[in-house]
């Protein structure tokens, strides 16, 4: 008996206890500000009601599950307030002739049919709608009123505020859904869907699905890749970056000229240099793409003296053309730890268009690069090893 009645109980939650601790506080900080706000609003207004009981369903998924597609802007404003209509539509036209629990019914099933309708499926939807039929007399004296002032006013200020708190505390929203854009801007599709499941594959499965799912299409598509990665790393061992990577760099400073930047490349043959202080702390990076950016060098033909133009220092102590690399290298580079699996940079290589990536230590110190042959070659040795084994 014990074990039938556990297996009723779901899965233990993933997130933990600071997350929980995060979602449990916004959803306080939401509601108590998203109460005061709508009173001093409304007040004016005579409105009889200044907070309705849904907004506390909402508040749950705006604060614990900001990801979430019935979470959105649109989901949580226009969700409420079409379900809202929908119920006191049901009231005004059914009202007399219906009994009450038909009623009720007809008002969620009708406001889900609408939320499907416009897009904008949300659960507290429902109760919206069944709040607008038993509310009582206050609630159906309003009517539409009561939609669009209370619930309309709750909705907006309570997505203002999972804005405002999400944000600042490291929850991305409203959530972006991030699509694998090819880094040339060609029609192929990204390296990393080019083998495994692709974008399509994963439509079609959520196709024959035939679900509602809460959780957005990119969000699963990247807990998959995750997955694989996961398990190539427990199939193949994990390889770090300090194994691989390339420890004798040369490098330059912030003050170090342009020509000495450009001479020291064409003469070690790499297209980039890690910008270091003296702390040997990364500060930036330059690379071949950062001089013909800030050279202008557009028109081939020219190329030649316009890069000698862009190199050749001024002689002054004022102007306003970059003399050294500290004025032309990207600031704040994406970088990796000495003990990052290198099968973490595939993606950042292969999707985001990184030729190298500067490897830290544990004082965030300046230790190699890794560049894409590195990586190539070590994932081919890894899994020539494996086949030879």
């Amino acid at each position: 008996m014990r074990a039938f009645f556990e297996s009723w109980l779901p899965s233990a939650p993933t997130a933990n206890r600071r997350e929980q601790l995060r979602a449990s506080f916004g959803a306080l900080c939401g509601i108590l500000l998203t109460a005061l706000l709508s009173h001093l609003l409304l007040q004016s207004t005579h409105a009889a009601i200044f907070l309705v009981p849904p907004i506390g369903a909402s508040s749950v998924l705006l604060f614990a599950l900001p990801a979430s597609p019935l979470a959105q802007p649109w989901s949580v404003i226009g969700g409420n307030v079409v379900s809202g209509l929908v119920g006191v539509a049901c009231v005004h036209w059914f009202g007399d002739s219906l009994p009450l629990p038909l009623l009720a019914g007809l008002a969620c099933g009708g406001a889900i049919a609408a939320m499907f309708v416009t897009r904008c499926l949300h659960p507290p939807g429902g109760a919206v709608a069944l709040t607008a039929v038993i509310g009582g007399s206050l609630v159906q004296a309003a009517g539409y009123e009561f939609v669009l002032m209370t619930v309309l006013a709750d909705s907006v200020l309570l997505v203002l505020m999972a804005i405002t708190y999400n944000n600042l505390t490291g929850r991305s929203y409203p959530h972006v859904q991030n699509a694998h854009a090819n880094p040339h801007a060609t029609k192929d599709a990204a390296p990393t869907v080019r083998l495994g499941f692709t974008p399509e594959d994963l439509d079609a499965v959520l196709q024959q699905h035939n679900q509602v799912l809460d959780i957005s299409r990119d969000d699963l598509e990247s807990l998959f890749m995750q997955t694989e990665q996961r398990a190539y790393h427990r199939r193949f061992g994990i390889i770090s970056c300090a194994d691989i990577m390339s420890r004798d760099i040369v490098s330059a400073e912030f003050g170090t000229g342009l020509d000495d930047a450009w001479q020291q490349m064409r003469a070690h043959r790499v297209t980039c240099l890690p910008v270091l202080n003296r702390a040997r702390r990364l500060i930036g990076i330059v690379t071949q793409t950062d001089f013909l950016d800030h050279g202008g060098l557009d028109d081939y033909r020219s190329i030649r003296q316009q890069l000698r133009r862009f190199l050749r220092k001024s002689g002054v102590t004022h102007t306003e053309k970059a003399e050294v690399v500290g004025q032309i290298m990207t600031q704040h580079p994406t970088t990796a730890r000495v003990d990052t699996p290198i099968v973490d940079l595939v993606p950042l290589m292969a999707d985001s268009g990184f030729h190298h990536i500067p490897i830290v230590d544990h004082e965030q110190r300046f230790v190699g690069i890794i560049t894409q042959s590195d990586l190539v070659a070590a994932l081919y040795e890894s899994r020539f090893a494996e086949a030879a084994a």
